[in-house]
């Protein structure tokens, strides 16, 4: 009895993860059944599973109570594996709608299934509390990418991003992996919290835990596009299908921050006094670099990534000041990020479709032919920008109070200057987009209404998050507190 009971909560915890293993063995067999003319069904099936994960994720969550310990100690449901699973999911699903559109996509059962299987990676990640379970949620959710990347196999720059995303990526891994070999070797365990006590109790020379934090940063900076392991992102954002690129600037750098969140709290404090600093300069370098190089740059989504590498600074900031508000900040920022850089993505998709090139020139005139469109790139711009009163502005004054509360006033001065910078290239390109004239007048038309919906699904987050601040950051914070409580 006792051992139904167990298997029953475990299925009940893990209902979420369930839902998406069923649904990538339907999309499978739809992609077998179904004819050429109902194949972007599967497109619509991909978000309603999606859906119905969250939703699940979303009861469980209010429903949650007891040890959230499970599968052995392997996972930690607790509050911030919640929230950052429905982070994940809501981020799949945005991306399934976008690409309801995209002809080279929509048909394909096997995009969606790496998709859902991508997805599911993560949300295991987010509740991970073994570094076993680390590494393989990881690779789960990495695996797929790395095809999705190359996934339009007869475009030349779609298949050097796969090849380019999964060398550099199983490099980062094969390292992250070393550091946690390490951990394991001196520590005698592999669960987080029982390594947090070993390292406190003496049991790991302090040689090996500062060489076992460089390791793993360098995994994880890989992961978050943080300088100076950042070297991938332009040529993978820019050659990647824009939908999947939307994917890899917010999803996956949202997964690597919350590994980086739950050993933040549980495994760095501990492991080198030297960590804060690591991660602070990881900070100033990705926010300086990031926001140089966007200046110039004519590609929309290449200038998406560097901008994308710039806000990975700005998260680091809460990151680094390792306290509750700083973390409530990193996730406050992620999720108005999500909703936020998915827009502007969706925006290069449309436009790379009508003028068949990512250029910034390409968005000339935009507010006139698509009057929507550019109203949604005013907004998205101006978030990513932290312009009140949009989500962004709420996201970036957390993490920055946190690293003024910390004593990291002279990184929130940096942090607050390159802001200025970035200000700069946001207002250019909606400069283009609403006063420079186009060369051809083309108006912009849809096929469906599935991106209608995913971009109003983003601006209403938006608008919400900047907005109706209260409820959502005390999510955040009880997330932030769940991190800590063993």
């Amino acid at each position: 009895m006792g051992s139904t009971m167990a298997s029953f909560t475990l299925i009940s915890v893990l209902l979420p993860e369930i839902i998406l293993v069923l649904l990538g063995f339907i999309l499978l067999a739809l992609d077998v059944f179904l004819s050429k003319r109902n194949r972007a069904l599967m497109g619509w099936v991909t978000v309603i599973g999606l859906t119905a994960s969250a939703v699940a994720g979303v009861m469980l969550s209010k429903a949650s109570s007891g040890d959230p310990l499970v599968w052995g100690g392997m996972l930690r449901l607790d509050t911030a594996a919640r929230v950052f699973r429905i982070l994940f999911l809501t981020g799949a699903a945005i991306t399934a709608l976008l690409s309801v559109e995209e002809e080279s996509l929509s048909g394909q059962g096997e995009f969606y299934f790496l998709l859902v299987i991508s997805t599911l990676g993560f949300t295991l990640l987010a509740s991970s509390a073994d570094l076993i379970m680390v590494y393989l949620s990881l690779e789960m959710a990495s695996i797929p990418l790395y095809i999705l990347a190359g996934f339009n196999f007869r475009d030349s720059r779609s298949v050097e991003a796969g090849l380019k995303y999964m060398l550099y990526g199983a490099v980062a891994s094969a390292i992250m992996l070393f550091g946690f070999t390490f951990l394991y070797g001196f520590s005698g365990t592999t669960q987080l919290y029982l390594i947090s006590a070993a390292i406190q109790n003496g049991q790991v020379p302090v040689l090996a835990t500062t060489a076992a934090g460089m390791l793993i940063l360098v995994g994880l900076g890989f992961k978050i596009s943080a300088v100076p392991f950042h070297f991938w992102a332009p040529d993978v954002y820019e050659g990647a299908p824009t939908t999947v690129a939307g994917f890899l600037s917010t999803v996956s750098k949202a997964g690597g921050f919350a590994v980086l969140l739950r050993l933040g709290v549980t495994v760095f404090p501990v492991l080198s006094v030297y960590s804060v600093y690591l991660i602070a300069a990881m900070a100033v370098a990705s926010m300086l670099v990031g926001n140089l190089l966007a200046l110039n740059q004519k590609n929309f989504k290449r200038f998406l990534a560097y901008s994308s590498i710039a806000q990975a600074g700005y998260i680091l900031v809460g990151v680094a000041a390792r306290s509750d508000l700083g973390s409530a900040g990193v996730i406050y920022y992620l999720m108005a990020y999500l909703v936020t850089n998915l827009v502007a993505f969706g925006i290069a998709f449309i436009i790379e479709h009508i003028t068949g090139s990512n250029e910034i020139h390409g968005l000339a005139g935009l507010s006139q032919r698509r009057p929507f469109l550019g109203f949604a790139l005013l907004i998205s711009l101006l978030s990513l920008g932290g312009i009140p009163p949009f989500a962004g502005f709420i996201g970036k004054l957390l993490v920055f109070s946190a690293g003024v509360q910390s004593g990291m006033a002279w990184l929130v001065v940096i942090a607050v200057l390159n802001s200025v910078i970035s200000l700069y290239y946001y207002l250019n390109v909606l400069k283009v987009a609403f006063l420079d004239k186009p060369r051809e007048f083309t108006p912009v038309q849809a096929k469906s209404v599935s991106w209608r919906l995913a971009f109003l699904l983003c601006l209403i987050g938006i608008l919400v998050l900047g907005v109706v601040m209260a409820p959502w950051f005390g999510w955040s914070m009880t997330a932030a507190s769940s991190l800590i409580l063993y």
